[in-house]
């Protein structure tokens, strides 16, 4: 019955227009039913009721600090098996030099991410680990968030895969902030010629897992979806459903990113439809209304090319991190925006660019999540209100 469906689907709405906690049911009713228009106000209004007109991003240098991945998903191109003569991991030489670049740019980030415990598959990277007295991956990422904390002073944030409590607590030393893409709630995708097929560190419950304890620990955490690779309407709203449940128990999560996949010559997915802008913005404005005007919403403005600040209309109200430095090592074909142009079409958009930090202005200001060793360098970046400030190079 019409009548039914229009009151049902008004009510979702009234639900999440009024700060409600919306049902699996009405998410679903609103991503498949909801006119695009209708979905894009209410989201929207959603984030301008409790975040205002202001879209944030971070200034960020990029260190890949190993390709070497043991997971095979079938739409990565970072990932890389050893290759003679290409070194398994940077040097700490390395890394320092990077970072040093990144300081003298004004980046305030440092962002590592590599792949998923190589050292457990190729000797090479069991090889290079050993002869600096490591003998995980893990250990390496957290030596080396302390070596560039310390000479270099730009705040660490590690995408470095699954980990477990002892790594986060590790980290939790030196990283302002840490992250894992749930991607997928789906165990679907990890069948025979799935895209997350040969790749067991993206098991749904052992990514959680890493969310939930770090939610445990208090560790401020950027997570999100991969949207495109094969996953239905109902699998995204469960994925997205997850970490609102896992923010419900610690309130931890300071970032969703909905991140749309991308095709590319190199990737066992090559010949995959990408999804479409709509898609896109259908997704990000229902993840909105999942998780209310409180959270924010992230979509990289490198993957949406010269459309990126439609996004700004589904209800996000941040850009990620941008670097004027290193290229998206993810993403390689698609460069950031320049910053100033970021700025000159978020404000065509109605929107004041702000520049935060790794971790976002409302978690920086609260004890509970900040390591009081590291409370001197976010002091060093941040004004009054938790955003970044102008500092001297």
């Amino acid at each position: 019955m019409p009548g039914v469906a229009s009151q049902t689907l008004d009510a979702a709405f009234e639900t999440a227009l009024d700060g409600g906690v919306i049902s699996r049911e009405d998410a679903l009713l609103l991503f498949k039913e909801a006119p695009l228009a209708s979905l894009l106000n209410a989201a929207a209004a959603s984030r301008d009721r409790f975040r205002g007109r202001s879209a944030s991003y971070s200034k960020k240098v990029f260190i890949p600090l190993t390709h070497l991945c043991r997971d095979y998903c079938g739409y990565c191109t970072f990932r890389a098996d050893p290759q003679p003569g290409v070194p398994a991991y940077m040097t700490p030489d390395e890394v320092l030099a990077v970072a040093e670049a990144g300081r003298r740019a004004g980046c305030k980030e440092a962002l590592f991410s590599l792949g998923d415990q190589p050292e457990s598959v190729f000797p090479e990277a069991r090889e290079f680990l050993k002869k600096l007295g490591f003998n995980r991956t893990l250990e390496y990422v957290a030596a080396m968030s302390e070596l560039v904390l310390e000479k270099i002073g730009l705040l660490p944030h590690s995408n470095p895969g699954l980990m477990g409590a002892d790594d986060l607590r590790r980290l939790r030393e030196t990283n302002v902030s840490v992250g894992l893409m749930l991607e997928s709630t789906s165990l679907r995708l990890g069948r025979i010629n799935g895209p997350h097929w040969k790749a067991p560190d993206k098991v749904p419950s052992l990514r959680l897992r890493t969310i939930e304890s770090a939610g445990k620990l208090g560790m401020a955490f950027t997570t999100g979806i991969l949207i495109g690779i094969g996953e239905t309407p109902a699998e995204r709203i469960d994925a997205l459903l997850a970490i609102r449940a896992a923010h419900e128990r610690h309130g931890h999560i300071q970032e969703v990113i909905i991140q749309p996949f991308r095709a590319k010559l190199d990737i066992r997915m090559s010949q995959s439809p990408e999804p479409s802008k709509d898609d896109l913005m259908r997704t990000i404005a229902v993840a909105r209304l999942i998780f209310g005007g409180r959270v924010n919403i992230q979509s990289p403005p490198n993957l949406l090319s010269e459309d990126y600040p439609d996004l700004l209309g589904a209800g996000i109200n941040d850009w990620g991190g941008i670097s004027p430095v290193t290229r998206d090592f993810i993403n390689p074909e698609a460069a950031w925006p320049q910053i100033p142009t970021l700025a000159a079409r978020t404000a065509a958009a109605g929107f004041v660019l702000r520049e935060r930090l790794a971790i976002y202005p409302e978690f920086a200001l609260r004890l509970k999540f900040v390591n009081s060793s590291l409370r001197p360098h976010i002091d060093r970046f941040s004004a009054a209100d938790g955003y970044a400030r102008e500092v001297q190079c």
